[in-house]
């Protein structure tokens, strides 16, 4: 199950309508309607707390451990970490589905690869564009300059 349909199941539970669990977390109707069609997903872990708290449960259950990891990445790396998060929470959980692993090794896995992406993200940077030094000959204010 995925947070769109633990999201609903959560807000029948409650007998609440989307109108009235979006005025308890403070967001909009249309927010939880996208929520629960699957078109937007929440970008940081305190909408999700807000939500889980006006539902009576966890951001836990309600986000899954690999949602957890995508808001994570979503708040520290931006859309594009998020992305590349759920691209690789996406393709460990096909790589083990219909295998024996348990949930707790399935977890690990993930972790360990949500841990190497911000390792190797962090060396990265270090091989980023460098900004040229002043007084080099292939500056703007020696282009044309005889």
């Amino acid at each position: 199950m995925v947070f769109k349909d633990r999201l609903k199941e959560k807000r029948v539970e409650a007998g609440l309508t989307q109108a009235e669990l979006a005025t308890r977390a403070g967001v909009t109707a249309r927010t939880i309607q996208n929520y629960e069609l699957g078109n937007r997903k929440p970008a940081n872990m305190e909408v999700i707390q807000k939500i889980a708290d006006a539902l009576g449960t966890t951001t836990e259950y309600l986000l899954g451990s690999s949602g957890t990891y995508v808001v994570e990445a979503h708040e520290k790396g931006g859309s594009k970490a998020a992305r590349d998060i759920d691209e690789l929470v996406s393709e460990v959980t096909g790589m083990f589905a219909g295998g024996k692993l348990s949930e707790e090794a399935l977890e690990g896995a993930m972790k360990a690869l949500n841990d190497a992406y911000w390792i190797a993200k962090e060396k990265n940077k270090k091989y980023g564009r460098r900004k040229s030094k002043e007084g080099c000959c292939n500056s703007r204010a020696s282009i044309g300059k005889g």
